[in-house]
């Protein structure tokens, strides 16, 4: 590996059972895709893309 760190970490999950690829980015923001290359454009182009939802926005709490 080169260069250092940047801290930042990516996650994809395969939903077992689906073609459905789940990704949380590194600022925590979840998306949903069916093509790898569509996640990884999504990931990497943070912060765009990744604005919160509108429920999320005021908080889902009671």
């Amino acid at each position: 590996m080169s260069g250092s760190p940047t801290g930042e970490i990516y996650r994809i999950a395969w939903l077992p059972g689906t073609d459905v690829l789940h990704g949380t980015c590194h600022c925590g923001r979840e998306h949903s895709s069916q093509d790898p290359i569509e996640m990884w454009e999504w990931m990497l182009a943070h912060p765009q893309g990744h604005e919160p939802q509108p429920d999320q926005a005021q908080g889902s709490g009671s």
